[in-house]
């Protein structure tokens, strides 16, 4: 199959995911399905990474240890001020909100001041999507949002050191299981209250499609297409989003909020099109040695 339809599939699986878990926020909390999913994840990672984990573990240095643990701590971040935003504001609009911050650290990275132009796009896109001249605007859901792409950008940038010292599953299982315990003071209180046998259950199959399904699609997919394409395609993600949430949930967007999930996507795209032909244009330096080039970035958290 190729990369980029397994790139898609796991985007529609991640963001089914999303839509499924803001229709259980009216039982637990946002918070409470956060934790849930979290720790779930964790459960069946550590399962899957099965004994090679803790060797791995035993044999890394003090401070990648930290730096993992401290990657789990933003994702934990990211997850619950996602969840936060989603409680309030569209899913399309929060998805296209945190896609800021990957956004951001991708036109960081280009060389031509030109490039900045898909960072104002972006914007423009937010302000359609957001509307803040109307009274009905949700100032809370909207930061957030925010909040969680700021989360996001930390997470790229985390997940590129964290990744050159752990394997992608060990890493990954590392991170989860400190995001679980992150979020449980927030979420744990809301699950003991409300939670029921039912709404546990449906959780505990929420976290098969976050993020199990969609790591497993995004590894093979990257041994099938290079960086610049995959960061195209992941440049709709919030057009993805948009989509689940409107055929799962009935979340029917505005016309203005179309047009600002399309600019977003717009810009996601040109960004990591830019971020190419930066590399092309990289020119190797007169000692031989090979030139630093800006890392790749990855759009799912």
């Amino acid at each position: 199959m190729p990369g980029a339809v397994l790139i898609l599939a796991a985007m529609t699986v991640l963001h089914t995911g999303s839509a499924l878990t803001t229709e259980l926020f009216d039982e637990v909390g946002p918070a409470g399905t956060t934790w849930l999913r979290a720790g779930f994840s964790a459960v069946l990672l550590l399962a899957f990474t099965g004994r090679s984990l803790w060797p791995a573990l035993r044999a890394a240095a003090r401070r990648d240890l930290i730096a993992a643990a401290l990657l789990g701590t933003v994702s934990g971040a990211m997850m619950l001020l996602f969840s936060e935003a989603a409680a309030r504001i569209p899913l399309g609009t929060a998805t296209a909100l945190e896609f800021l911050g990957p956004l951001a650290v991708a036109v960081a990275s280009l060389r031509r001041p030109r490039e900045l132009a898909w960072l104002l796009l972006a914007a423009a896109g937010v302000l359609c999507l957001t509307s803040p001249w109307q009274d009905g605007a949700d100032l809370a859901g909207v930061l957030f949002g925010m909040a969680s792409g700021a989360c996001w950008a930390l997470y790229v940038i985390g997940t590129q050191h964290v990744g050159s010292r752990f394997s992608a599953t060990h890493g990954l299982a590392v991170s989860f299981t400190v995001a679980a315990v992150f979020t449980a003071p927030f979420g744990a209180p809301g699950v003991v209250a409300g939670g029921t046998f039912p709404v546990v259950a449906a959780v505990a199959g929420i976290a098969v499609l976050m993020p199990l399904v969609p790591f497993l699609l995004e590894m093979k997919a990257l041994q099938r297409v290079g960086k610049t394409a995959y960061g195209t395609l992941a440049g709709m993600e919030p057009a993805v989003s948009l989509l689940a949430a409107l055929v799962l949930v009935s979340q029917v967007p505005t016309a203005l909020q179309a047009v600002g999930t399309g600019l977003v996507v717009v810009a996601g795209v040109g960004a990591a099109r830019g971020e190419a032909r930066g590399r092309r244009e990289t020119v190797p330096v007169s000692t031989g040695e090979a030139p630093v080039l800006p890392p790749a970035v990855s759009s799912s958290p």
